[in-house]
């Protein structure tokens, strides 16, 4: 059985009191969908409540520590190895505001400029992704490992808007050799489900901070490869990425720079 840290409990905690409120309002949104002014409103009022939920609970168990949230506010860190929580309160809102059940709650935790602890808590299925650095990447207490497939062929791809054949994305061939590709709709758990082997690949092209940077530790703690679309580890902000195993990723790059 795994054994969380404290720092892993903290995040764990702080997600799981702001999906309470959450999963209420989510309850509501169905109705909403009848209505003259829609659910916008009310899923943005949601969004507030779970990002004002999340920031008082980190900030009540690490006061010192910086906060980069959702929206792209800022708080500078106090703390010595200047460490920065990175905060999504409701990562996946347009499927939240639909009624659709896949989104979730994410938070990463930076230090000295790398990320260093991760958790990614989808309320609908109480699913709790989580991973530490040099530690390795967990679903609740059930270690994660990402897919083993070697062959487009045989691979299932999440895909986001932007990023397909009719923009600046990807090539008919790359279409034409996948089994499958899908929109989920939360990058977040895009990320997470490949660390969990669920899905082989996610390509995201333009996708915030605040929505990857837990999936990004989390796929490499389960030992998966997550780079920029040029092949390179280090994520810029708002760039293009590609996750996936290391045979694939491969893949992926050589089809991607053609």
């Amino acid at each position: 059985m795994a054994t969380r840290t404290a720092i892993i409990n903290v995040m764990a905690k702080a997600c799981y009191k702001a999906s309470r409120n959450l999963l209420r309002d989510f309850g509501e949104v169905e109705q909403l969908q009848t209505s003259r002014k829609g659910p916008e409103n009310f899923v943005k009022t949601a969004d507030e409540k779970s990002k004002r939920k999340l920031l008082d609970e980190l900030c009540f168990a690490r006061p010192d520590y910086g906060i980069i949230v959702k929206g792209g506010g800022l708080t500078k860190s106090n703390d010595p190895k200047n460490r920065i929580w990175i905060v999504d309160s409701l990562n996946g809102s347009k499927n939240f505001s639909h009624g659709i059940p896949h989104w979730a709650v994410s938070i990463a935790l930076e230090e000295d400029q790398q990320i260093v602890a991760s958790v990614i808590y989808d309320a609908t299925r109480d699913e709790l992704f989580w991973s530490e650095k040099g530690l390795g990447a967990y679903l609740n207490d059930t270690r994660l490992r990402v897919s083993e497939r070697r062959h487009l062929s045989t691979c299932f791809l999440s895909v986001d808007h932007i990023y397909d054949s009719r923009s600046s994305g990807i090539p008919e061939k790359l279409l034409c050799t996948v089994n499958s590709t899908r929109n989920f709709g939360s990058e977040a758990l895009d990320l997470a489900y490949v660390a969990a082997g669920r899905i082989d690949a996610s390509l995201q092209s333009d996708a915030r901070l605040w929505e990857i940077a837990a999936g990004i530790l989390m796929v490499r703690e389960a030992g998966g490869y997550v780079t920029d679309s040029s092949g390179k580890p280090k994520i810029s902000k708002d760039s293009a990425i590609i996750s996936a195993n290391t045979h694939i990723h491969h893949e992926l790059l050589k089809i991607l720079r053609l």
